[in-house]
């Protein structure tokens, strides 16, 4: 599983590091998020998907192993 954030929709709400912490960071300049790693850890898919939901923006993708 893969995770990425559109740099062009995020708004720094700061929700997606607040459900996962492991997985984005917020920018010092700008409070906008970044992922910190593209490919999402083992047990750690579920708060990628957590993320994705609950962003206000809609600027995380989260792409499955089968092409989703």
């Amino acid at each position: 599983m893969r995770v990425r954030v559109d740099p062009n929709k995020c708004q720094g709400h700061t929700l997606c590091n607040r459900v996962a912490p492991e997985l984005f960071r917020l920018r010092e300049e700008d409070g906008h998020s970044e992922v910190i790693t593209a490919e999402v850890p083992k047990g750690l898919e579920e708060k990628a998907r957590k993320a994705m939901r609950g962003c206000p923006e809609e600027a995380i993708f989260v792409e499955e192993e089968n092409g989703n």
